[in-house]
């Protein structure tokens, strides 16, 4: 049977759940407690077709490196083999052009994300493509914002959005 490696990072944001095939990072899941991290494997396991393995072989050394550098403030653009077999159509479409064209420290509104995949007035299918990424922070959809300001939603939670935008020099740090 296939498999897929996982392991549990600590990061500035809380527990990470990392897992990758042998093509590259499939997976990030934030506030990765053991029930989240759980049901997290069952539904990758049913997914992929294929069984966990807790970071056997090293696949998630690189990813691991690269997350803690930019945790540290060292790494401003990931260079990881992504695995994206758990997105495809438009939301693929939109997290590749998210991904490539919106760099560390900036954000983009919804609209103006559909607009850069050729699909004007696709505002909340870019936000539904925001919330099914299989791979935040590396396919960074904290940078997505609604037009007039405010932060939108974030499948992390909103306090979790504000702290990567702040890391990134976007948002002020929190006071306390």
């Amino acid at each position: 049977m296939k498999s897929f490696e996982w392991t549990v990072v600590d990061t500035d944001i809380g527990p990470l759940l990392l897992a990758a095939t042998d093509e590259g990072l499939v997976s990030v899941v934030f506030h990765a407690d053991p029930a989240v991290r759980d049901g997290a494997l069952a539904r990758l396991a049913g997914r992929l077709a294929a069984e966990p393995v807790e970071d056997a072989t090293g696949l998630l050394a690189e990813p691991i490196r690269q997350l803690e550098a930019y945790f540290a403030g060292g790494l401003r653009e990931f260079d990881l083999p992504l695995d994206w077999s758990l997105s495809g159509g438009f939301n693929r479409q939109v997290l590749r052009e998210l991904a490539r064209s919106v760099p560390y420290g900036a954000v983009v509104g919804y609209g103006d994300l559909a607009s850069r995949v050729g699909e004007p007035g696709a505002a909340q299918a870019v936000g539904a493509a925001m919330g099914s990424n299989p791979l935040p922070v590396v396919v960074p959809c904290h940078r997505v914002v609604e037009t007039g300001g405010g932060l939108g939603g974030f499948g992390g939670g909103l306090e979790t959005k504000r702290r990567l935008l702040a890391l990134e020099g976007v948002l002020p740090e929190p006071l306390f």
